[in-house]
């Protein structure tokens, strides 16, 4: 798949359900055709009409329409029709979240947010949600940031500032840092923080829904049937979850759910008794017993779809105070009675906050015969900024198992089980092993390296008899010649920033813009 790829718009899905002859007659009662009533320009959904909204003096409960759901009819399965209307351009505003600081993913966060991290020989982490909405018909995209943000913010100027939606359906994916205002003279303090101090852009726009994603995670999903699932059900707030096994249920939001996918408990990374309390059978959510066994919980992904209004209510007149989501304003409106939804998402997904599933989740790719996440689906590619570079260039190189970004030159040299970003050079006699480089942000030219070869200094690149292993060096670093980077002592952990690397989990990073003299052994 070319590097960055042209989104069009994909043909009517319900055309499609008319044609499959699987589908009977009583599968499309289930689903939602709901006639959008406007009045003027403003958007309007059968449900919510529908929906009798309990009133605020009085406490009265609301009255809604009975809805019976199988939770298997609520997952992200291949064969399952959308059929949004309003359709989810207009009516869905996308806020991805950038997170904090990175401290966990640190140094490749030292100089870049941490949805900016590259990925993938010729990505960003930030591709990942903003190709997912394009893909689900999401043109409108906001991304919230506190921390490092410019080089972000070049890149999504540069992957997306152009052909986002068209006439009188206007698209864009925009930046949005933390700022002080007279209102709130604080950085954002939290998920819900953040989301609450640009309330007053986000009501401006005539939607249903926020879809509220992280800008930290690796997985491919089709948010329209999230948000027709959401619909369907006429919940207030559907919560993205995933079925999880023990040994990282502990990292989690864990979630209880009825026999209609409605989330009556939840526990915030519970640990001892309360993870066990926690337990549920999955196979409710359409497992069968033998993955049902190896993963009794249901975690929440952090990524939800929230009525506009039920927003608003929540963070300006319920909850005020909240900063985060997860731990609070989600249990908090279950405790209130709010109709608050689980949708099972029951593919690849990784969070990447730590150096170690940073450095998995990128050697996942060149897993055979099937990688852990595929940038080849035609149907659902992953876009990114067009850098118009020449085809890489191998001489005479040894290349097993490895995926290789555009414009690397490689010679004679030998590749295993390795990542190899773009602009990569990497000289002759170098072995890279079970490693990730991640390339760099320009080439130089014959004339600066003859003129760093002259005194004695080290060109960008990999160089001659250099071995690298178990390792991540970030953009434009700088590795001479006779390098050892093998951690042959098996350091689990070690922060050497004056020397130009830190070993986390035993993965030795190498930082951004960093000098390696020729010899070094680490």
């Amino acid at each position: 798949m070319a590097a960055a790829a042209v989104y069009q718009p994909a043909p009517s899905k319900i055309a499609a359900a008319y044609q499959s002859e699987s589908v009977d007659s009583t599968s499309f009662k289930r689903l939602s055709f709901a006639a959008s009533n406007a009045a003027g320009e403003r958007i309007t959904s059968q449900q919510q009409q529908l929906r009798v909204r309990r009133s605020r003096g009085g406490g009265e409960m609301e009255r809604r329409r009975p809805v019976i759901v199988s939770p298997k009819a609520v997952s992200d399965s291949q064969n399952s029709q959308t059929c949004l209307n309003p359709d989810a351009s207009r009516s869905v505003l996308g806020i991805i979240l950038g997170g904090g600081a990175g401290t966990r993913l640190y140094p490749l966060t030292k100089k870049r947010a941490k949805p900016a991290v590259p990925l993938g020989a010729n990505y960003r982490l930030i591709d990942i949600p903003v190709s997912n909405c394009l893909n689900s018909n999401i043109s409108k995209i906001y991304v919230l940031t506190q921390f490092n943000s410019a080089s972000l913010n070049r890149h999504l100027s540069r992957a997306y500032a152009s052909n986002m939606g068209g006439y009188k359906n206007e698209g864009f994916v925009e930046v949005l840092a933390a700022q002080q205002s007279p209102e709130n003279p604080n950085w954002f303090q939290g998920t819900a923080d953040a989301v609450r101090q640009y309330l007053w852009l986000f009501d401006e726009h005539n939607v249903l829904e926020f879809l509220i994603l992280a800008g930290d995670h690796l997985y491919r999903m089709d948010y329209e049937r999230f948000i027709q699932a959401h619909r369907e059900t006429d919940a207030d707030i559907t919560v993205a979850a995933l079925p999880m096994d023990e040994k990282r249920a502990t990292s989690f939001g864990l979630m209880k759910i009825d026999e209609e996918g409605r989330i009556i408990e939840f526990a915030e990374k519970p640990k001892g008794e309360q993870l066990k309390s926690m337990k549920v059978d999955t196979t409710i959510l359409g497992l069968d017993d033998k993955r049902a066994k190896e993963m009794p919980y249901i975690a929440s992904m952090g990524i939800y779809v929230v009525s506009k209004d039920v927003m608003i209510n929540l963070l300006r007149d319920d909850f005020p105070a909240a900063n985060d989501f997860g731990s609070e304003v989600i249990p908090g409106a279950t405790a209130m009675g709010l109709r608050v939804q689980a949708y099972l998402f029951d593919g690849y997904w990784e969070d990447i906050g730590t150096i170690e599933a940073f450095y998995n989740a990128n050697l996942g790719i060149t897993k055979k015969p099937v990688p852990d996440f595929s940038f080849y689906d035609r149907s659902a590619p992953i876009y990114t900024q067009p850098r118009y570079l020449p085809p890489s260039k191998m001489l005479d190189a040894d290349v097993t198992d490895s995926v290789i970004g555009e414009g690397c030159v490689i010679k004679n040299c030998k590749i295993h089980h390795s990542v190899v970003g773009l602009r990569s050079c990497i000289a002759e006699g170098a072995i890279i092993e079970d490693s990730l480089l991640m390339g760099a942000d320009y080439y130089e030219t014959d004339a600066d390296r003859r003129f760093l070869a002259a005194k004695g200094a080290v060109p960008i690149g990999i160089g001659k008899n250099t071995h690298i292993k178990r390792a991540i060096i970030d953009k434009n670093a700088r590795i001479g010649e006779n390098v050892k980077i093998i951690n042959s002592d098996d350091v689990q952990e070690a922060a050497r920033e004056t020397d130009g690397y830190f070993i986390k989990s035993g993965i030795v990073t190498v930082i951004k813009d960093a000098l390696i003299p020729s010899g070094s052994v680490i």
